[in-house]
């Protein structure tokens, strides 16, 4: 009997659906940034800011990061508020992409 459970086990692992594999390397990185730059060909600069607590001063820090990401349309302009997802190394640099554009700039340039 344990051949038989052993068995259809594995049989049921070899063919999986595309849903199940992509479940299985887990969900891509999504983070939420204002546009800082839009100066280059399909690449934009994301300023990510975060809060942190200080571990000795338990006082709230906030961090910013610059991240370069891949804008195939140029839909992002200056000063938006845009989401950006984790995705394959495209240049040296670029590791993310465009996911959406959360909320237009009122500013004009």
């Amino acid at each position: 009997m344990e051949k038989e459970t052993t068995g259809a086990a594995k049989s049921s692992s070899t063919s999986e659906s595309p849903v199940e594999a992509v479940r299985d390397r887990g969900v891509r990185q999504e983070l939420q940034g204002i546009v800082t730059s839009t100066k280059m060909q399909k690449t934009i600069v994301v300023k990510v800011t975060r809060a942190v607590q200080h571990p000795l001063y338990h006082r709230v820090v906030r961090h910013a990061k610059k991240y370069y990401a891949h804008d195939e349309t140029g839909e992002a302009k200056a000063g938006d508020t845009v989401l950006i997802v984790s995705t394959r190394p495209l240049s040296k640099l670029k590791r993310w992409r465009l996911k959406e554009v959360l909320q237009r700039s009122t500013r004009v340039a």
